[in-house]
C-alpha cells in the first residue's frame, strides 16, 4: 500500500493481525489435557483413599469385637482353671481324696 504526501511517496506495510501459531495451540492442547487427567487422577485417588478407609473402620469394628471375645474366653479359661473348681470336681464328680501321710514317700536319687 502506498499513500503521497505533499509530493513524497510513502510505502506502509500492513500486517492482518498476528494470530496464534500451530505451536502454541498444541501447547494449549497438551496443558488442557494434562489438567484434565491431573482431575481425574485425584477424584481416582480420593475415591480409593474413602473406600480404604470405610474397610479400616470394618476391620477396626471387627477388631474390637474379636478382641471383646478373646477378654471373655480369658476369663472363662481362668475360670474353669482355678484351683478351687479343680479340686471340687476333683473330689466331688470323680471322688478323688488326698492320700494319707503315712502312705507318701520319698524318693531320693
Amino acid at each position: 500500500m502506498s499513500t503521497r504526501l505533499a509530493g513524497t511517496t510513502m510505502v506502509t506495510a500492513t500486517r492482518d493481525a498476528p494470530g496464534p501459531s500451530r505451536a502454541l495451540l498444541w501447547a494449549n492442547l497438551v496443558a488442557l489435557v494434562a489438567v484434565l487427567g491431573s482431575a481425574f487422577a485425584v477424584i481416582h485417588s480420593t475415591h480409593a483413599c474413602r473406600e480404604l478407609y470405610a474397610s479400616l473402620q470394618v476391620l477396626e469394628a471387627r477388631q474390637w469385637h474379636l478382641q471383646e471375645d478373646h477378654s471373655r474366653l480369658l476369663l472363662e479359661e481362668s475360670t474353669w482353671a482355678s484351683h478351687y473348681r479343680v479340686e471340687k470336681v476333683a473330689r466331688g464328680e470323680l471322688g478323688m481324696v488326698e492320700p494319707d501321710l503315712a502312705r507318701y514317700r520319698v524318693v531320693t536319687p
